[in-house]
């Protein structure tokens, strides 16, 4: 009999489900944000460890968006009801890191009385949860990259060739004109393009988003993404959404239903999309690196991090840190790690991991499915490490408005940037602002 590869059977396997004394269970909040078939995955993820012991219980809930379940954190902790686990993405990281508000991820494993070896998960992907100090703050859930997906039956349709994505920006261009001259609606759509056409943008040609290494080394960093390679680019997307070859649909993953539907070819997101590509559409779809700019030295170096990651909140008790601390120990088990990343398109959190996917052959039979990883794996510059700066939930707010109007013709792409530029070195100034008074 075919045996069904579950979390439930790793958990068994795991070997934590030894029989305790009927007592009971302690309850652990954790707040997500995943819908669809990441929301399907967190479930899971909550039944394996629930059936891996019986001392805890963790009760998955969701509160909307990353915007929404950020701010549902900030006013559930004033109010002293905050969950044990909320799920933040990493736009939230540096802000969660002043806050106040958390448990640091290494402290909870050592109340916790659970071995913890930071060592074990990916370097690129720990290192921008951890704090100048050497200590990781939060525990990294849900880390993907930007990747680039692509329908190989439409480039197949109109004699494109579909075993070939487009390496770089102007080859983009000229697919997106080709397909809108054989009567396709979209040649391609931007999904969270903020972090794609900016962030990821920048560090992809090593260069500079903020100033301070691009905030890594200080508090008072300021934006610098309105140099002429960024404001080049944004005019190239802003032809492009002129000409009819872009379609803009929304700030955060809605081109990625344009994608999936068949509507547009080519499309730029989170290496996370793919459990929902690859459950809804109904075509052959290629994943690829990003596209870059072959004359910019230094490119392609390598992409960000995404997504979110596990902080534990501050006031808890001590039994409750410790299920907090087993239920981070089962996520990180290479198998748990394998299989999530395999559902997801997340990235695999721990060396191990990735070799169990390797080993079983996942990525051969999956192509495109470890252009994340390779994205990630490649060495940093202090350019490229990352981006984590104060209060960047009202940054990326900012950005994105300011390149809707560039979108819509209403200002050229230099006055867009300089413009969210300026606007949101004054939200990084009233940050800064804060953590002098914090340290008085």
């Amino acid at each position: 009999m075919k045996r069904t590869f579950t979390f439930a059977t790793i958990a068994l396997s795991i070997g934590l489900s030894a029989a305790l004394p009927a007592q009971a269970q302690t309850q652990i909040q954790w707040w997500h944000s995943m819908t669809g078939a990441t929301g399907d995955w967190v479930g899971d993820l909550a039944n394996g460890f629930n059936a891996s012991q019986k001392e805890y219980k963790v009760n998955p809930v969701f509160k909307g968006s990353y915007d929404e379940s950020y701010a549902a954190t900030i006013a559930a902790y004033r109010a002293g009801n905050s969950p044990h686990i909320v799920q933040i993405f990493e736009v939230g990281t540096a802000t969660m890191m002043t806050s106040g508000a958390i448990k640091p991820v290494t402290d909870v494993f050592k109340d916790g009385g659970i071995a913890f070896d930071a060592k074990q998960y990916v370097p690129a992907v720990s290192s921008y949860y951890t704090a100048p100090s050497g200590k990781m703050l939060s525990f990294p859930f849900n880390s993907s990259t930007t990747v680039f997906f692509y329908n190989k039956d439409m480039f197949k349709k109109h004699g494109l060739d579909p075993s070939k994505a487009p390496a770089t920006w102007p080859e983009v261009a000229a697919a997106a004109a080709k397909l809108k001259a054989s009567g396709e609606k979209c040649g391609f759509t931007p999904a969270w393009q903020s972090w794609t056409q900016l962030e990821s943008f920048s560090t992809w040609h090593n260069t500079i988003f903020a100033t301070k290494n691009n905030g890594f080394d200080g508090w008072d960093a300021r934006l610098a993404f309105n140099s002429p390679l960024h404001v080049r680019h944004i005019e190239n997307l802003a032809n492009m959404q002129k000409q009819g070859l872009m379609s803009y649909a929304g700030r955060r993953t809605e081109a990625e239903a344009k994608f999936w539907t068949g509507e547009c070819a080519m499309l730029t997101s989170s290496s996370a999309a793919y459990a929902g590509i690859k459950r809804n559409a109904k075509f052959d779809f290629g994943i690829a690196p990003l596209p870059y700019y072959p004359d910019v030295a230094g490119a392609p170096q390598n992409t960000v991090i995404g997504g979110g990651s596990l902080w534990a909140m501050a006031g808890k008790t001590a039994n409750e840190y410790k299920g907090v601390a087993l239920f981070y120990k089962y996520l990180s088990d290479a198998n748990v790690q394998a299989k999530s990343a395999q559902l997801t398109g997340y990235l695999p959190l721990t060396t191990k991991a990735y070799e169990v996917s390797k080993a079983n052959g996942f990525y051969e039979k999956n192509p495109g499915t470890d252009v994340a990883v390779k994205q990630m794996i490649v060495k940093t510059t202090a350019k490229s490490r990352g981006i984590r700066l104060g209060n960047f939930v009202q940054v990326r707010n900012v950005i994105d408005e300011e390149l809707e109007g560039i979108w819509v013709g209403k200002k050229t792409a230099k006055e867009g940037l300089d413009a969210a530029v300026k606007r949101g070195n004054e939200i990084l100034e009233k940050f800064e602002k804060t953590q002098k008074v914090a340290k008085q």
